[in-house]
């Protein structure tokens, strides 16, 4: 981007319990930068009306659950990660007003599993629980990892079925979150299963001995997943590293400048 944002917005539905304005803000104020970053909730049939209006104050910012995939198909322009992942988390407009969009959950999600693991990831067989936006950046992450394939769940097998045609890392459809695990060496929630509550988005029985637990859902003192899965034996980590790195990511589309990520992480961690 060449010019900088009137304002910063999160748009979701619901984004009450999102702590990205706190670390979005946090880095604006070290970073000297005189704008905010507000968190905007906003109905599916307001969309498109909230983004236009937005384009016209050449506003810029972030998209959350469940409006990802929607604001791709309404961006004039996409990076080639947001046109691969076919879904958007980060939007601004161009230098000829047009709404652009990019997916900067992938490194998020790239960053997240590599501090999990103590290495890059390859040769993985991956259990995917979930369909929706957030999945279709973990599938464009995989896809890049050598030797890896995926086993996809979700409530809606039309929707996994749908993921799978534009992935070629999919290598096949369980009938059960239990039955997409088996075996598996990385098992992802990519789900909203555990964001209000201690539900379990897979049995910790389920996990095979020794698998790597990643879990996007992030709550204060992490979710009961995570917890669980840790007291077993399994790595497992909530999505506070990839929520702080994809912000970063967007930090630095949004004002072309670094992104001063000790700031956000303590930022969130004091939250």
């Amino acid at each position: 981007m060449t010019t900088r944002p009137s304002r910063l917005v999160l748009l979701g539905h619901p984004v009450h319990h999102s702590r990205s304005p706190l670390f979005q803000n946090a880095a604006l104020r070290a970073c000297g930068v005189p704008i905010g970053y507000e968190a905007l909730d906003v109905a599916p049939a307001k969309l498109e009306s909230c983004l236009a209006a937005l384009v016209a104050e050449r506003a810029a910012g972030n998209v959350t659950i469940p409006h990802k995939e929607r604001v791709a198909s309404l961006c004039a322009h996409r990076t080639p990660v947001a046109e691969r992942a076919g879904a958007v988390n980060v939007f601004w407009v161009d230098d000829r007003g047009a709404l652009a969009g990019d997916n900067t959950d992938v490194g998020g999600f790239e960053a997240m599993v590599r501090a999990l693991l103590g290495q890059s990831p390859r040769d993985l067989r991956v259990a995917l629980l979930g369909a929706g936006g957030a999945a279709a950046a973990v599938l464009t992450a995989v896809e890049r990892w050598p030797g890896c394939a995926v086993t996809i769940w979700n409530r809606g097998a039309a929707r996994a079925h749908r993921m799978a045609e534009r992935h070629p890392a999919v290598e096949g459809i369980a009938r059960t979150a239990a039955a997409a695990a088996r075996g598996a060496r990385l098992v992802v929630n990519a789900t909203p299963v555990g964001l209000h509550d201690d539900a379990l988005p897979l049995p910790l029985d389920a996990l095979a001995p020794g698998a790597a637990v990643a879990d996007l859902v992030y709550r204060p003192g992490e979710t009961a997943w995570v917890r669980g899965a840790r007291a077993n034996g399994h790595p497992a980590a909530d999505g506070r590293a990839m929520l702080v790195e994809q912000g970063a990511l967007a930090f630095e589309r949004w004002l072309g400048i670094p992104a001063p990520r000790e700031v956000m992480r303590r930022a969130l961690a004091g939250a």
